[in-house]
């Protein structure tokens, strides 16, 4: 049996990504064997795809981060044939092959649920993005930080963790103030839930290591100058969400926010997050989110236009999230 998956390959300098067909008797011996429903297009996928930075280690490499799969047959005794479950990073897409193709075989630890109240559909539109984003909110809710404790700024908002994040503050009652180099988004993001606008530029040059107080938390998915700016902004006792790097890995910034504000910056790793944290997570966006937004940030393409959008995505063209139906 043959079938469809999108396959980067890299020899010497040549990047190349590319629709094809491959033999079932390819697909590495795990627990499990599913049949892949939908994946999605990340930030990660995109970078993969694209070539433009080294996230893939290993070669032939299926991308996709992202799975909602129907289970075919299991060696693991956490899942039967019939069973709908979800796959989120565990090195997915980067070092093992990922949910991109028609068929996956993956290890049975990896694999949580597919939560009752959500299609796969759904569950594709929310994929890493929104579970980062869940994660983010749950670290500032751990910390302690409530609607009541002041408004929560979010970086990147036009992104797929920033829309998300975004309408999850909204909808726990937060005041949210959302930064975008896109001011054509505003109308987008006011409908998820933000009521107060920022440009990035106010954010992604030098700044001065404390300023103003403005927000109680942030979500940043940004990184470099806007991260440190949004740290030196932030009031005290406050809490930063670190998930993201789109402006860059670094961060030029200082003690200062840290040791005479008392601010925390908690860091969100949603690659390797032990089990039971994903469950928690996805429960609650299960019980959060409702299908008319899930309608307006998410959209649905077929496998065959994954490599195009992917280019689309890095080029900064694409607003919330892409599933892709593989079935």
């Amino acid at each position: 049996m043959t079938f469809r998956a999108l396959v980067v390959n890299k020899s010497d300098d040549h990047y190349q990504c590319e629709l094809t067909q491959l033999s079932s008797e390819a697909l590495p011996d795990e627990d499990v064997h599913l049949k892949v429903l939908y994946s999605s297009l990340n930030y990660k996928d995109g970078l993969a795809i694209t070539g433009k930075a080294p996230v893939v280690r290993k070669f032939p490499m299926i991308p996709g981060i992202d799975l909602v799969a129907e289970v075919i047959q299991s060696r693991d005794e956490q899942f039967k044939a019939g069973d709908k479950v979800v796959l989120n990073g565990w090195s997915v897409g980067e070092k093992y092959w990922g949910g991109l193709a028609e068929y996956a075989n993956l290890r049975g630890d990896w694999l949580i649920p597919l939560p009752s109240k959500l299609s796969a559909e759904q569950a594709m539109w929310i994929g890493t993005a929104g579970y980062t984003a869940m994660l983010s909110v749950m670290a500032l809710q751990q910390h302690h930080i409530s609607p009541e404790s002041g408004p929560i700024v979010v970086t990147g908002a036009g992104g797929g963790v920033g829309s998300f994040a975004v309408y999850l503050l909204a909808k726990l009652g937060f005041k949210v103030i959302a930064v975008t180099g896109r001011e054509s988004l505003h109308p987008y993001l006011k409908e998820l839930g933000a009521s107060e606008f920022m440009a990035r530029e106010e954010l992604d040059k030098p700044g001065k290591p404390l300023q103003k107080e403005q927000w109680a938390g942030a979500i940043d998915c940004v990184g470099s100058h806007t991260l440190a700016n949004v740290c030196a902004r932030t009031q005290y006792g406050g809490v930063v969400a670190c998930c993201g790097l789109a402006q860059g890995m670094d961060l030029p910034a200082s003690v200062a926010p840290f040791i005479l504000r008392g601010v925390t910056l908690a860091g969100i790793d949603s690659v390797m997050r032990p089990k039971a944290d994903r469950i928690k997570a996805w429960a609650q966006l299960a019980e959060l989110v409702d299908a008319n937004m899930l309608a307006k940030i998410g959209q649905t393409i077929p496998l065959e236009q994954a490599l195009d959008y992917a280019h689309q995505l890095m080029d900064g063209q694409v607003k919330g999230r892409v599933a892709v139906k593989i079935a």
